[in-house]
């Protein structure tokens, strides 16, 4: 019986991306539920940080320096050092599943290292139960109309997960991280050349506790000004549908949706939202959803907690002058 494997992915500021940890906690409860020991893998110039905070979610950790990291495609190197543990695996040791993020450097990675293994992907999994074949992958498909399960015709491939279908949890106690040097095939000399970091951006809406997002009702750009002072004023992130950002009155990275963003915040306030498909998946998952419509018939009726009909920049006005009222 083979281990579950979760690819530890290292974050800007070289701890754990937070979709690591998500996936780690997926990865702890299925192992709990199948029998299976989970193991996490981090590839990194200095793997230290992000491998201690792994090792907060899970068992195991391997932590594997690959000093090429600090100026290549991260996603290139981490897969030719996996495929070469794989490839050093002891029978026992090779993993049933393996585990990663849905993010950009994730699904890199997954299908790098499935060139090199000959492993199966499935990709952008909603939940994971084990059967008796292997892993049982839920997948949207079709903006969230159908949810599928699929699993591998071997028993054994490579799953990544979508943001936000699990909350990170810490395990009861730390795991151990050890050392371990890894072969495998020479990586490709992917080397960055440039970083750009968006100036005076606020933490990522991924994160965000709290979202007031806009859509094609506020109008244009200058509606987004009442969007982003609630934002502020309620200390939340400011998103927005791909109808407004493919008009240009928003950034690309603020996009919730199935094109864009994943998130869960606790609060998610939509101001004229209609509430299409392909905005739901992104945002379904929030802890409270209060629309501001003047259709009350928009589909977003059909699946906030709490909808008001009225026209957006009124209610959204009244909403700014309370919400600035308040003591403290």
């Amino acid at each position: 019986m083979g281990d579950l494997w979760v690819i530890g992915e290292p974050g800007p500021d070289g701890g754990l991306a937070r979709l690591s940890a998500e996936v780690a906690t997926l990865a702890r409860e299925l192992g709990a539920s199948s029998g299976r020991d989970v193991v996490g893998v981090v590839v990194a110039a200095e793997p230290g940080a992000a491998a201690d905070e792994l090792a907060r979610h899970v068992p195991r950790v391997l932590s594997i320096t690959e000093p090429a990291a600090a100026d290549h495609a991260w996603s290139a190197l981490a897969a030719a050092r996996l495929a070469g543990l794989l490839d050093g695996a002891a029978p026992a040791e090779a993993p049933d599943a393996i585990f990663v993020g849905a993010g950009p450097d994730g699904r890199d990675l997954a299908g790098a290292l499935s060139a090199l293994t000959g492993l199966g992907v499935l990709t952008s999994a909603t939940a994971v139960t084990w059967s008796e074949t292997g892993p049982a992958v839920e997948m949207s498909a079709f903006g969230g109309k159908l949810l599928p399960t699929s699993g591998f015709t071997g028993g054994r491939g490579i799953v990544t997960v979508r943001p936000n279908v699990v909350t990170a949890v810490p395990a009861g106690s730390p795991g151990t991280v050890e050392a371990r040097d890894a072969g495998g095939p020479a990586p490709p000399a992917v080397k960055v050349v440039e970083r750009v970091s968006e100036a005076g951006a606020a933490a990522p809406i991924e994160e965000a506790r709290i979202i007031v997002a806009g859509g094609r009702g506020v109008g244009g750009p200058e509606g987004f000004g009442l969007v982003e002072q609630l934002a502020s004023v309620l200390d939340g992130a400011v998103g927005a549908t791909r109808a407004a950002v493919d008009s240009g009155w928003i950034g690309y990275s603020q996009q919730i949706g199935q094109t864009g963003k994943i998130v869960k915040p606790e609060l998610y306030l939509a101001l004229g939202i209609s509430g299409a498909i392909q905005h739901k998946v992104g945002m379904q998952t929030a802890g409270s959803i209060v629309a501001v419509n003047r259709d009350p018939d928009a589909p977003i009726a059909e699946f906030a907690d709490l909808l008001v009909v009225g026209d957006l920049f009124e209610v959204g006005t009244a909403l700014l002058e309370q919400l600035r009222a308040r003591p403290g």
